[in-house]
């Protein structure tokens, strides 16, 4: 079965459940907030509602509470020692790791030539037949040959499906 067959019998199973959905959305009468007009109008107004309800508390995380100044200073400062994760004075800011980086040359060079034999996504890049078969058994692709029809209009046949 062609990859255009299965998206064929793909988009119309979407369809399907897109309209099962909407079935099930109800109506803006039933919303219990005080703005019907949409559902975006009823969004806000729940919005606003939250943001005057909180308070600050430390003891608790709730929808209903927000740290003080002070917790969330000693959250981060928690957060920063677990990222740093016991690195020495030596490479705990970005600036000591560029400097190290800076003083290293010959690595990066290693590292450079490493990435050179990698496929790259962020240029063009000429590859052999046999590079390119390679490249898609490494990351489990197949040729545009497998593919079928890639010029099918998904959302002509999604909209035919729509009751």
């Amino acid at each position: 079965m062609s990859l255009q067959t299965q998206l064929n019998s793909f988009v119309l199973r979407v369809a399907e459940e897109f309209n099962t959905v909407k079935g099930r959305t109800g109506t803006l009468t039933a919303l219990t907030t005080t703005d019907k007009s949409s559902l975006v109008s009823a969004i806000n107004e729940l919005k606003a509602a939250i943001i005057t309800a909180v308070a600050i508390d430390d003891l608790v995380v709730a929808t209903t509470s927000t740290y003080s100044s002070t917790k969330i200073i000693s959250v981060l400062d928690t957060l920063k020692a677990e990222i740093l994760g016991g690195a020495s004075p030596a490479f705990d800011t970005l600036l000591e790791l560029q400097q190290a980086l800076q003083n290293d040359q010959s690595g990066i060079a290693a590292l450079t030539a490493a990435i050179d034999k990698r496929v790259r996504f962020d240029a063009p890049q000429t590859l052999t037949a046999l590079e390119q078969t390679q490249a898609r058994e490494n990351i489990g692709a197949v040729s545009t040959l497998d593919i079928g029809d890639t010029t099918t209009d998904f959302v002509a046949i999604f909209n035919a499906a729509l009751v």
